[in-house]
């Protein structure tokens, strides 16, 4: 049975999603980070790195989300061109949010929401990298169905996680009907919808 240790944030929701469209099964482990579970001796065992979220599967345990989905197409032969083109387009998106959209969104809600002083060019900077980037994704799929070609794959599931909590960063995707179009029909398939439930549970109820 794999594992995994996570919460109700960006990266953590990647997890599921590509295990449910997969179909695998697996146990889901809550890591509340704004208790700061995520720093307690026993999950720093497993990540170092003292982030969500950790994959483990028999002997392995794997960290990076974007890893973990490699992981997981590659596993399975699934959400993941074996060569080719197609393969270095996934890898290329996988990249981009790993280099540029994600940490762009994460920066830009951690200054307007989590600061302890506003840090009016920090938010200046990160909120229009955060509205460049989104526009990025934008034009790519104004070109074609999801974000590395016309097959839904794991570079898909990497850049929804930002994209479903984009309302940290503040980052309004009215004006962007591609992306828009995107978002409403990712969040409607059915493994999308079942990930998104379980992670949510995760989170006590006030």
């Amino acid at each position: 049975m794999i594992e995994v240790y996570a919460f109700a944030t960006p990266n953590s929701v990647k997890v599921p999603i590509a295990l449910e469209e997969l179909g695998l099964d697996y146990a889901l482990h809550g890591i509340n980070v704004r208790k700061g579970e995520q720093k307690a001796p026993d999950f720093v065992a497993l990540n170092p790195n003292a982030k969500v979220p950790v994959l483990v599967d028999g002997d392995l345990v794997l960290t990076e989300s974007a890893a973990i989905l490699v992981y997981l197409a590659e596993k399975t032969g699934k959400l993941l061109p074996a060569s080719g083109e197609g393969r270095a387009r996934v890898f290329e998106q996988l990249f981009f949010h790993a280099s540029g959209l994600g940490p762009a969104f994460g920066q830009a809600g951690f200054f307007k929401k989590q600061a302890a002083e506003p840090q009016p060019i920090a938010i200046a900077r990160f909120e229009a990298e955060a509205a460049r980037t989104a526009g990025m994704l934008d034009a790519a799929l104004g070109r074609h169905a999801y974000v590395a070609g016309n097959s839904f794959t794991i570079a898909d599931i990497a850049h929804f996680g930002w994209l479903w909590r984009r309302a940290f960063a503040e980052v309004d995707i009215s004006a962007l009907p591609n992306l828009s179009r995107w978002v409403a029909e990712i969040e409607s398939r059915p493994a999308v919808a079942r990930a998104i439930a379980r992670v949510e549970t995760l989170v006590p109820q006030a």
